[in-house]
């Protein structure tokens, strides 16, 4: 079965094809990034109009990649939310369109699950149920997966997401954006014991970022920073971020009695959240799973996966109906 995807929730207009849910054909993404980076921040309309301009060439370029016609897909799926309204829009009123000239099924993807399934992408699949962290720049968020028509929200960030507070610590510091691949750059060369930071630990499985993001604000403006002042900084900012994503996941686990973690967002791709996660959960003896790196940001091809898996358990469902 041969899907296309469209993902434009952020600042990628992205499209991809994929077989069967698992076979990448092509996966094709054209990030704005450049035109906001100088406003230390996604500025919605610039990213809107980026993405009609660019979304029609995207999609060429992923049906000519993967060497199919428009006739021959099965399955048009797209991301509906969360995300900024108007590249929502866009990808949504493009995937419409096509998928009534084609006369072709079109999927609504939730932008969060896509990203569990991006470790789907992987040749070894998780199995069901497990317990799902996304760790992005505007979410953060664990889910109890029983299948993917039935995901359950266990817990999310109350006030910033995970990257974003990564992104402010950042601009605090006069590091550029985007701020998570800055900091763990930094990180490597600091030591994390030098600051004494600390998340706030919520009763259950709600997280919060925003107080230590203050505390890092009040560090600086307490001292003038040198260059090792700012690495240990970093390092002492970035572990404390991953101890409490470590926490909760864990928790999660054991209350679901699931020795299974699967991981998705743009924050999964850093290195040493993966060797802390690693390290961890082969103690407790809980199988975790992370995205290959290119799928950790926003992409097409998580979309499109998940919309097969979609498809076919509702195609299933209505067999047993009938």
């Amino acid at each position: 079965m041969l899907v296309l995807g469209i993902e434009t929730s952020c600042d990628e207009t992205a499209a991809a094809v994929v077989e069967d849910g698992k076979s990448i054909l092509s996966n094709i993404v054209a990030s704005s990034l450049e035109f906001h980076r100088k406003y230390g921040g996604i500025i919605p309309e610039i990213a809107s109009r980026k993405q009609l301009e660019l979304i029609g060439q995207v999609i060429n370029e992923a049906v000519r990649k993967a060497k199919i016609d428009l006739k021959d897909l099965d399955l048009i799926s797209v991301t509906k939310s969360p995300g900024l309204i108007g590249s929502l829009l866009v990808g949504i009123s493009f995937a419409k369109a096509l998928s009534f000239s084609l006369k072709v099924p079109l999927l609504e993807i939730d932008h969060l699950y896509s990203h569990l399934y991006s470790a789907f992408l992987e040749s070894e699949s998780p199995s069901l149920p497990f317990v799902g962290l996304v760790v992005s720049g505007g979410h953060t968020s664990l889910f109890y997966v029983e299948s993917f028509s039935k995901i359950r929200l266990m817990g999310q960030t109350r006030d910033d997401a995970c990257g974003e507070t990564f992104d402010k610590v950042a601009k605090i510091l006069g590091l550029g954006f985007p701020g998570g691949p800055i900091i763990e750059r930094m990180a490597e060369k600091g030591d994390p014991y030098k600051f004494r930071f600390r998340c706030a630990d919520l009763k259950g499985f709600d997280f919060s970022f925003s107080g230590i993001k203050t505390a890092v604000l009040y560090s600086v403006n307490n001292r003038r920073l040198a260059t090792n002042d700012k690495q240990n900084l970093c390092a002492s900012f970035q572990d404390a971020v991953i101890s409490i994503l470590l926490k909760k996941s864990l928790e999660a686990c054991r209350q679901k009695k699931t020795k299974i973690l699967v991981t998705g967002g743009g924050v999964i791709a850093n290195r040493y959240l993966r060797e802390r996660f690693r390290n961890a959960t082969l103690r407790e003896n809980i199988r975790v799973y992370f995205p290959p790196i290119q799928f950790c940001l926003d992409n097409a091809a998580m979309v499109s996966g998940l919309g097969y898996r979609l498809h076919r358990e509702r195609s299933q469902l209505f067999k047993i109906k009938q």
